[in-house]
């Protein structure tokens, strides 16, 4: 099809809908390209649990009858899904990633699946993801480790690492992970994908798999602005079945894309984000910096309080509530869990009452702090994802070893701080290290400025074209 590239599943998301829409190709052909796809990637990437083909195949039949018979097209229309494993749809089996929850089949369906098949979107099947959502590289002892499609050798990021992978190995246009320390934002930076962390309460959880209720996130991975964007703002809102869903309207997340940032304020935090940063990362970054005030921006730097003591905070609450949710099986089949998962729990278990509810008490003051310095004079925060080249799964597969906390600390250190916040945080592609493997940066809002954010990702894709590298795969 003239100027997109040959096989549906190198389209964007957006690309795919337009297409399948105008009728200029059928949603069969994009199910039928995707899964030949899937099926030549997935031994390599082993990002997949679960395809479903019979059910693809019926999905997009049922599409294009839909538009044969004069239907309205839906903003996803023909696009292809697939999403990790701990969104729970009625009738299919979610596994969470473990081996505790092999034979689980539950019977509601998750209130932002609901949303996405609304909207058109072809699901194909479950991504592969980290234990109950708990490791930040990708390996995983029951259903193998997920790989990154620029280097099948490094580590996908986690805790989503099928939606990383997935998304970046150009297997699915978009995918839904979950954040409670990074986990949405690491493998979209790690796999050269975007990836968001809404702000807190913005996404239903309902019918999702909870890691810490506090903390915990849904957002969507894609491979560019827009189709990250046209995701969010079909999940986003308000839901009557989830209670911590705030009762405020989605935003038309794609509206300002096209505005640049002629005039918007960029704020570099000089403490914590880029201590003992890699020189070639933090040459990268720069280079995105530069690139941002050429298009009208300007970039200062500012000191954010409270970052000695967020990440203590933060584990205390996360353990804690881990630790609540896994007290009966931990009691009764400890054995079922991967060493590294079981080595991180414990010292959840240690955490006091009075240190767990100080944790939660502090949130909202240091939260208002940090917004107030960091947004005093800038619209938005810019930060690393990784201050470090993608490591391999090798050198990261610490298992329940003595260096266990602070290897895996050492791939969260950026990512972790904004859960504890709870603001958005969205993970953009910046381009490749020399080594060949993804650099990507953070963009942080305030509450609710979402929009704002994939409006300053959005001037940077079209300057750059980071999207349109393709990796190296059969």
């Amino acid at each position: 099809m003239s100027g997109l590239p040959a096989h549906p599943s190198d389209w964007a998301l957006t690309e795919v809908v337009g297409a399948v829409a105008s009728k200029r190709i059928s949603a069969l052909e994009v199910a039928e390209a995707a899964l030949a796809r899937i099926a030549a990637r997935r031994p390599i990437l082993n990002c997949f649990i679960r395809v479903d083909e019979e059910r693809t195949i019926l999905q997009a039949k049922a599409t294009d009858a839909a538009l044969a018979a004069g239907r309205p097209a839906g903003p996803l229309t023909g696009a292809i899904l697939a999403h990790k494993d701990m969104y729970y749809r009625t009738g299919f089996p979610v596994t969470c990633g473990s081996a505790i929850r092999r034979g689980f089949v539950p019977d509601v369906t998750a209130t932002v699946l609901q949303r996405l098949d609304a909207a058109g979107g072809t699901e194909v099947g479950a991504l592969n993801m980290s234990e109950f959502a708990s490791g930040p590289t990708g390996h995983n002892v029951h259903w193998g480790n997920c790989r990154n499609p620029w280097n099948p050798e490094h580590i996908t990021g986690g805790s989503s690492t099928g939606s990383g992978s997935a998304v970046g190995g150009r297997t699915v246009h978009g995918s839904l992970g979950s954040d409670t320390g990074g986990s949405i934002r690491l493998p979209a930076g790690i796999c050269g994908v975007y990836g968001i962390k809404p702000t807190q309460g913005r996404v239903s959880r309902h019918g999702v798999m909870g890691l810490s209720f506090s903390l915990d996130n849904v957002g969507p991975l894609a491979r560019t602005a827009r189709d990250c964007a046209r995701l969010l703002g079909i999940v986003a809102g308000p839901d009557p079945m989830d209670t911590t869903a705030l009762p405020v309207p989605a935003d038309d997340y794609e509206a300002d894309l096209d505005l640049g940032v002629k005039g918007l304020r960029i704020a570099v935090p000089t403490n914590y984000y880029f201590d003992d940063i890699d020189p070639e990362i933090g040459a990268a970054l720069e280079a995105v910096l530069r690139v941002y005030e050429g298009l009208g921006a300007t970039v200062s730097r500012v000191t954010l309080p409270h970052h000695d003591v967020i990440g203590g905070l933060a584990g205390a609450v996360a353990g804690a509530e881990q630790c609540t949710l896994h007290e009966h099986w931990v009691k009764t089949c400890p054995e079922l869990y991967a060493p590294l998962v079981r080595a991180r729990m414990q010292g959840g278990f240690g955490v006091t009452a009075v240190e767990y509810l100080k944790a939660l008490q502090l949130r909202a003051g240091i939260a208002r702090e940090v917004v107030a310095a960091g947004f005093g004079a800038a619209d938005v925060l810019f930060m690393p994802v990784l201050r470090f080249p993608v490591p391999t799964l090798e050198a990261t597969d610490v298992r329940d070893g003595p260096d266990l906390h602070e290897v895996l600390g050492r791939i969260n250190y950026c990512t972790r701080p904004l859960n504890y916040l709870g603001l958005p945080g969205l993970s953009v592609p910046a381009g490749f290290s020399g080594s060949g493997l993804p650099i990507g940066f953070q963009l942080i809002g305030r509450p609710f400025h979402e929009r704002l954010l994939f409006r300053v990702a959005g001037a940077f894709e079209r300057e750059t074209c980071v999207p349109e590298t393709m990796p190296s795969l059969p």
